[in-house]
């Protein structure tokens, strides 16, 4: 007898959805059905039956064809319901701004289901499992079927910058990523069974994880953005090869490194180790990952809670110098790219309420270390 094909369903298949949780499926032996609206994109992969994915590591190039792939318009609602209903597993990467309008399809293909499902929830967006799950209750007039679905954290530590458009044009599924290919997920949160799933990480406490991703990589990654942008340098390795600049990155990250370690009770050594490596990610010419993507958006990077604000409370917390994080904070204040709303918003904000008034009020400094940043 046909062995019967293992499916997997990506919601979602943009950088996250074909730069890394489609691979992972790929290499676990699953046909990945990837659903998505734009419609160059699943045409061309129902075509081609494949993408392709750059792997850049410097100047070394890998091409390689992901197959055994298929995809489905987002707004089939009768397609995309039958594929949630029927896969073994499943991933969400669409934006936060998104999850309301795809729960009721997740609703309803939840609804038909007579087994488990395990869903990975790769949003950058905190609480975001507990977040869908929430979107997706209110779709359902009997919530108990919840309890047979797994809502998984996924700690997105892959980097997979933008491609210019014209060398999409002849390929729309082409997609680049960075060589580090590691998935940690909530261990915790997982219903069983729990498919095999290659590159993953089954982490306890899924919070260590978050903290390692966000105050560590997010934080370091966008202080290079904001220092960089200071120097007028256009990408991200040309900053970490500032030695000015690298000081006070490495500086930055060493600090929550040692906090996170302290907190949670775990290497100092090892998150050392962790940090050197993501400087080294860094500095990956190839990818070609530019200050105005890393750095945009800063409004939600100086966020309460977020990689900035949440890495000082955190240094605060754990009684360590934060001082180059702060001055990572000056440098975001002055972050001014055209065609970035975010950052005309920022300074506008900081035009009317006055930079001291601005980091207390809006992101959540105390005035002390405020005044630092002024």
């Amino acid at each position: 007898m046909k062995e019967i094909q293992k499916t997997a369903v990506m919601y979602g298949a943009g950088n996250i959805g074909r730069g890394f949780i489609g691979q992972v499926f790929h290499d676990s032996g699953y046909e990945v059905i990837f659903v998505d609206i734009d419609r160059d994109v699943v045409t061309s992969i129902n075509e081609r039956k494949s993408y392709t994915q750059l792997t850049i590591d410097g100047d070394n190039i890998k091409k390689r064809k992901i197959t055994g792939v298929r995809a489905v318009d987002g707004s089939d609602r009768e397609a995309v319901i039958k594929e949630v209903a029927t896969c073994d597993v499943m991933a969400v990467s669409v934006g936060a701004a998104v999850l309301p309008r795809i729960a009721p399809l997740l609703a309803d293909g939840i609804k038909s289901r007579t087994k488990t499902l395990n869903i990975l929830v790769c949003e950058n967006l905190a609480h975001a499992p507990e977040v869908l799950k929430s979107y997706i209750r209110e779709h359902l007039s009997d919530a108990s079927v919840l309890e047979r679905v797994g809502f998984i954290g996924a700690s997105i530590g892959r980097m997979v910058p933008v491609i210019p458009a014209q060398l999409r044009e002849n390929d729309p599924t082409l997609i680049a990523v960075e060589q580090f290919c590691t998935l940690p997920v909530d261990g915790d949160a997982v219903i069983q069974p729990m498919p095999e799933l290659k590159h993953t990480v089954l982490c306890s406490p899924f919070a260590f994880e978050e903290g390692k991703k966000l105050y560590i990589h997010n934080m370091g990654h966008a202080l290079a953005a904001y220092f960089g942008f200071l120097e007028s340098y256009t990408f991200i390795w040309e900053a970490i090869e500032d030695k000015n600049i690298y000081a006070k990155v490495h500086n930055a990250m060493t600090a929550t490194s040692q906090a996170l370690a302290q907190k949670y009770s775990e290497s100092t050594n090892a998150l050392a180790v962790y940090t050197d490596d993501l400087l080294k990610r860094f500095k990956n010419k190839g990818l070609g990952d530019t200050i105005t993507r890393v750095g945009g958006d800063p409004l939600r990077k100086l966020a309460p809670g977020d990689r900035l604000m949440g890495a000082v409370e955190l240094c605060k917390e754990q009684d360590k110098d934060y001082t180059s994080i702060l001055s990572g904070i000056a440098a975001a204040l002055l972050f001014d790219v055209p065609g970035d709303p975010s950052s005309a918003l920022l300074k506008e904000k900081i035009n009317v309420l006055g930079i001291k008034t601005f980091l207390v009020d809006v992101c959540g400094l105390s005035e002390a270390d405020a005044e630092k940043c002024v």
